[in-house]
């Protein structure tokens, strides 16, 4: 299965379509009853998250007949969903609204998104920011840049390795286990600057623009990393497992880091799990 430029061109214009119908017109706009909790306070879905994800999976059906189609939200509904992820010939990942705490709390930060796999390995993703309609795009082996609705378009590039010190840096650091929830916060100051946008998909568009250095996650929902990790990658990155391992987001285990390269790879796990 070969997933084109043009593909991708369509998948893009798909999560671009979905921003415009779906999801602006209710920014700031939701009513009463229109966001609810889904596994605590700060894991929400709203009417923008499920409209969203109904657009676009049905666009998707009809532009790619066959494909398996697992959708945030769906998988809330049906868990089994997932393990479509590591076999099917053609399958997206989708999240139609990465960011939905900022979102509900009208903050303008937030992305729809998408990635592409081909027998369980990511081929190609999209990170649509609905605010600025512009995406965050890459395909396997050929890079990955940025687009804008106007037709301009220019390389993504990860920042160079640096020293420790002189490191920023995205860490979800509360969604390990313990007890390393509780021993990762001391390692921050190791590094420049260690924050959060309670939105993956911008957090991984600011590294893969060299606007940052590295990422680390805990929780690794297929649907928030893997755009963002091959984007990354194609960008220039070093993606592993905490264990060293491949990202695959039909077989997480815990963590995942991005850094510029291997070596500085290295030394940042080696900071953070000392």
């Amino acid at each position: 299965m070969i997933f084109t430029r043009q593909d991708h061109e369509t998948l893009a214009g798909i999560l671009a379509e979905a921003g415009r119908r779906e999801v602006m017109p209710r920014f700031r706009n939701l009513a009463e009853g229109e966001i609810r909790e889904k596994r605590s306070a700060t894991d929400l879905v709203t009417e923008a998250d499920e409209a969203a994800e109904r657009f676009i999976s049905a666009e998707l059906a009809r532009a790619f007949p066959g494909a398996a189609l697992i959708g945030e939200e769906a998988v809330a509904a049906d868990p089994a969903l997932v393990a479509r992820l590591g076999d099917a010939e053609l399958a997206f990942v989708i999240d139609p609204i990465d960011g939905t705490l900022n979102y509900a709390s009208d903050l303008p930060l937030f992305a729809v998104m998408a990635a592409v796999l081909v027998r369980g390995e990511v081929v190609a993703a999209v990170i649509h920011d609905p605010i600025v309609e512009d995406s965050a795009m890459a395909l396997r082996g050929e890079g990955a840049w940025l687009g804008s609705a106007g037709g301009r378009s220019r390389d993504l590039r990860v920042a160079p390795a640096a020293a420790p010190r002189e490191m920023t840096g995205m860490m979800s650091w509360q969604y390990f286990p313990e007890p390393l929830r509780s021993k990762l916060p001391g390692h921050m100051p190791a590094f420049a600057n260690v924050s959060s946008l309670r939105c993956c998909g911008h957090e991984y568009r600011l590294a893969a623009a060299g606007n940052g250095h590295f990422l680390l996650y805990g929780r690794l929902s297929p649907w928030d990393h893997a755009p963002g990790s091959l984007i990354y990658a194609e960008a220039g990155g070093h993606v592993r497992m905490l264990d060293g391992q491949p990202y695959r987001p039909a077989q997480p285990t815990l963590g995942l880091l991005c850094a510029p390269d291997a070596e500085s790879w290295q030394e940042i796990r080696t900071i953070l799990l000392s």
